[in-house]
């Protein structure tokens, strides 16, 4: 799965370096290390930090990979998590991405785009790679929980979900919306 510079591959023990490399020594969006959405407040408020960074190596170690690492040549650029929705804690207590329906899902939680690499494809590398591991997984269907800012000047920052334009892109389709600017987008597998 690659586009012109980019290629992705599943977060495997072997590649727990890059995405350290990647999270740098914040561990990502203020020391997650896209832990967030799958521990409980407390727990995650608990570990956060060098904590979280042992839970997702951890996560690494015993498998399946959660996620995948897109890479510019050699250097780790890009993360996006994917696994079974109800590994998701936080997205089960969620009013605004409560479940559409009982199908299912696997969803892409977040997107993590090294500063210098974004606006430049990443996202659409990502998604690509999270579409073919949820394939290889098993998954029928994959959930994104992306923004629809009202206004072009959202900060990157905060779209750690992703933006919806670039779902739509890669093939997703809006089912439902708990917000005016957070709509739930899905990729069915079994087509």
């Amino acid at each position: 799965m690659s586009s012109p510079d980019l290629a992705t591959f599943p977060l495997t023990p072997e590649r727990f370096a890059d995405f350290e490399q990647l999270m740098g020594p914040k561990g990502g969006y203020g020391g997650c290390w896209c832990m967030l959405w799958r521990l409980g407040k407390g727990a995650y408020d608990e570990l956060r930090g060098e904590g979280t960074r042992a839970a997702m190596e951890e996560l690494v170690r015993t498998g399946p990979p959660p996620g995948v690492l897109a890479y510019d040549g050699e250097t780790p650029v890009g993360w996006v998590s994917v696994a079974p929705r109800e590994v998701f804690v936080r997205l089960r207590t969620s009013r605004v991405l409560k479940p559409v329906d009982a199908r299912p899902v696997w969803s892409v939680s977040c997107l993590y785009i090294a500063r210098s690499h974004r606006r430049k494809g990443v996202s659409a590398a990502l998604l690509a790679g999270a579409i073919e591991l949820g394939r290889e997984l098993g998954a029928e269907c994959l959930e994104g929980y992306p923004v629809a800012p009202e206004k072009s000047s959202y900060p990157v920052s905060y779209a750690w979900t992703g933006f919806r334009e670039n779902f739509l892109r890669a093939g997703f389709k809006e089912v439902a919306r708990g917000s005016p600017t957070r709509p739930i987008m899905r990729y069915d597998l079994a087509d």
